[in-house]
């Protein structure tokens, strides 16, 4: 039997499912909770957890309260994603730890969460980094990237910008030294690695992602590619029971580009997303009117054979229908509208350093608190920081109305850059802002030509200079990327004769991007755009330590007051 600790299921569920593991004899799983084990006729328990101490208290007591009388049962432990001293010294004070005969780590670095989609699923990774000053995270991000180069052979320029992808690199090369011995034999598959810090572009988390799939990040929250949405949109409709009986537990959905129409609408700015369900809708009925003009068996064999695909659309439609009214009932309140204008008024750069009204109002109303964290981090990263008694009227507002508990929250959030006085006097956000272009005053929402369609107006900072990089690349803007946070730099990796890649004429370089301390749906989307592009030149696999919205990201940032 396998004890999993809760966290995991998600990310382990993208690699094994349930039925791969049964076929592999595991009898039976259980989620990771005190007092005694439930039942089960196993001979072997492996415990799969995360190396955090509370985690080995639960384990312990798991293991104490086994039964004496019944069958001696072996217990293994495996820590993802790596063991860790200090809890095998908490299990060995809790005296269980001779119990385990097997205690192993299983180094899970890169999870895939689509074709160009991995992440490290390290929630905590961005907070280790900036505000702890923990390289853990930063460690298993050069780990998973060795693992990568070990498969697709090595990456021969490496880029970065920021103080964590400096460490990374230097972590790659100093493994790479160790491994002198074995050559890597592999045509490269990626011609650049590009590392990027998260504070790098501490921005475009901030604002709301205006993408299908972003929206419905920022709403529902997409947890390891699966949603739970509220159940009474998918009700089937049966005539003259008044919907008695509605569902009440939450709508599961996988999305991923397994789906045809989900692959095709999820980087769409969600202005465009209707349309083309309307289409679709088109074409799916014109599809099943075609049974009345089947006449002969060999015209209704064809027709039966795709029928299953056909249904498929249809429920795939249906879904995508009920998600997009789910969305557009928030995207059309006044309240959405309001937020929405103060975070373009901010990123277009007007009254950036004064105390907003909307802000102020949402915290007499009093908002969810990270709603308004998320505007007033936004307000000080477009100001490069508020002047001190703008910062002190905010700070003083949010604790007399949330609780003074939140002094430490507030503190995290200064101490990541993200909400702190303005140093220095002036504010270099519409340098960069111009520079970079990050503001496009018009937007081609149905057929973009640029990528700030992904937030209807504002090119993620992260992107745009992923974007240059390739093109014209980053010596053309030397100046701001001196004014960012961190160094930049270009590493290269020397190949064997015989692997050195000759390009054909039209095709296309890949780049393997790697955000150190999370990545939106929006910049995914947008670097997708990026992909498509006939004259791009560029195709981007994306790499992350986490999937994140700029909810979890305060969320993750915030003290829990105990």
């Amino acid at each position: 039997a396998i004890v999993w600790d809760e966290y995991l299921t998600g990310p382990f569920g993208l690699i094994a499912q349930y039925s791969l593991l049964k076929e592999h004899e595991v009898e039976k799983m259980f989620t990771l909770k005190g007092s005694r084990l439930p039942a089960a006729d196993v001979k072997n328990i492996i415990f799969f957890v995360r190396p955090r101490l509370e985690l080995m208290d639960i384990i312990a007591e798991n293991v104490l309260s086994e039964d004496r009388r019944g069958p001696v049962r072996d217990f293994h432990i495996l820590f993802v994603p790596r063991r860790s001293l200090l809890c095998e010294q908490r299990l060995k004070d809790l005296g269980v730890l001779g119990s385990f005969i097997h205690r192993e780590e299983y180094s899970l670095d890169l999870i895939p969460f689509d074709g160009d989609l991995l992440s490290m699923e390290s929630e905590g990774a961005f907070k280790e980094c900036y505000l702890e000053g923990d390289q853990t995270s930063l460690y298993h991000a050069a780990k998973g990237l060795m693992t990568l180069q070990a498969l697709y052979g090595t990456i021969p320029q490496i880029f970065g910008k920021g103080e964590c992808a400096r460490q990374v690199a230097n972590m790659m090369i100093r493994m790479k030294r160790e491994f002198t011995g074995s050559q890597n034999s592999i045509f490269p598959v990626f011609d650049n690695l590009l590392l990027l810090d998260r504070n790098v572009d501490l921005l475009t988390p901030l604002a709301t992602q205006l993408t299908y799939e972003g929206l419905i990040d920022e709403i529902y929250g997409i947890q390891n590619s699966y949603v739970k949405l509220p159940p009474e949109k998918f009700a089937p409709k049966k005539q003259g029971d008044g919907g008695k009986d509605l569902p009440t537990e939450a709508k599961k959905l996988q999305l991923n580009s397994a789906e045809e129409l989900y692959a095709e609408i999820r980087d769409k700015n969600f202005n465009a997303v209707g349309s083309v369900l309307s289409k679709k809708a088109k074409i799916i009925s014109a599809a099943f009117e075609e049974r009345h003009n089947a006449k002969t068996v060999g015209e209704i064999k064809q027709f039966v054979s795709q029928l299953p695909h056909m249904q498929a659309a249809r429920g795939s439609l249906a879904n995508h229908t009920s998600i997009a009214e789910l969305i557009k009932d928030v995207t059309t309140s006044e309240d959405f509208f309001d937020k929405l204008t103060v975070e373009q008024e901010f990123m277009s750069g007007i009254d950036t350093d004064k105390v907003n009204n909307y802000i102020e109002d949402c915290i007499a109303q009093k908002h969810p608190l990270t709603k308004v964290l998320r505007l007033l981090c936004l307000q000080s990263v477009c100001n490069s920081g508020l002047k001190q008694k703008v910062l002190d009227y905010y700070k003083r507002e949010i604790l007399q109305t949330y609780g003074y508990e939140h002094i430490l929250t507030l503190y995290n959030l200064e101490k990541a850059g993200l909400l702190k006085p303005q140093t220095g006097g002036r504010n270099n956000y519409p340098t960069i802002r111009k520079t970079l272009r990050l503001w496009m005053d018009d937007v081609n929402e149905q057929n973009p030509t640029d990528i700030s369609y992904v937030y209807s107006g504002y090119a993620p900072l992260s992107v745009r200079l992923a974007q240059l990089l390739s093109r014209p690349g980053w010596r053309s803007i030397e100046e701001v990327l001196r004014i960012l946070p961190g160094p930049h730099f270009e590493e290269r990796q020397p190949l064997p004769t015989g692997l050195q890649k000759k390009r054909q004429p039209g095709e296309n370089r890949v780049t393997l991007i790697f955000f150190l301390g999370g990545v939106t749906f929006a910049e995914i989307a947008a670097l997708r755009f990026l992909s498509q592009l006939e004259d791009g030149g560029t195709e981007y696999v994306i790499a992350t330590t986490k999937l994140m919205n700029g909810t979890s990201w305060i969320e993750a940032l915030m003290e829990k007051p105990f």
